[in-house]
């Protein structure tokens, strides 16, 4: 995981409309950079309303909501239009932002161990440097910890 103070990797990435989306794009805005396993899954699922339902919360503070998953493009596009979800979701199949983040690691299921994301949240100041990482966070409260975390700010 990558350590609050650094610089965040820059990604170009095709959101669920294939539209490239690039982390530069963001500059002079926090971002909430929200990585996750797989779409249409129940904690990912959670997970994503949860963001869903505290969006105007973040958009009210300017803050940009971006999920990321190795799921395709047109994964996403359902999971947007299923769960009506008003953010980002970028695919990155070939691994690109998902590695730079250090979140692609060795994970253990039932005594098996293979290679996965580590659902991780990263909070992106507005000169691109990160401000909190966030590790293994649980679906249900990511998003209300964030914003807890920014009140505490104030």
């Amino acid at each position: 995981m990558l350590e609050a103070g650094k610089k965040a990797p820059e990604f170009t990435l095709a959101d669920q409309n294939g539209k490239e989306v690039s982390l530069s794009d963001f500059l002079g805005k926090k971002v909430v950079l929200y990585f996750y396993p797989k779409d249409n899954t129940p904690g990912c699922t959670r997970q994503a309303c949860a963001f869903a339902q505290a969006y105007e919360d973040f958009r009210s503070e300017g803050i940009v909501v971006i999920g990321i998953s190795k799921d395709t493009v047109a994964s996403h596009l359902k999971f947007v239009q299923k769960y009506d979800l008003p953010f980002l979701l970028l695919s990155d199949p070939e691994l690109q932002a998902i590695q730079a983040y250090d979140v692609w690691q060795e994970k253990k299921l039932y005594g098996k161990t293979s290679m996965g994301v580590v659902r991780s949240t990263y909070l992106i100041d507005e000169q691109g440097m990160i401000e909190k990482a966030m590790p293994k966070v649980k679906p249900d409260t990511n998003a209300a910890e964030i914003l807890a975390y920014l009140a505490e700010k104030k």
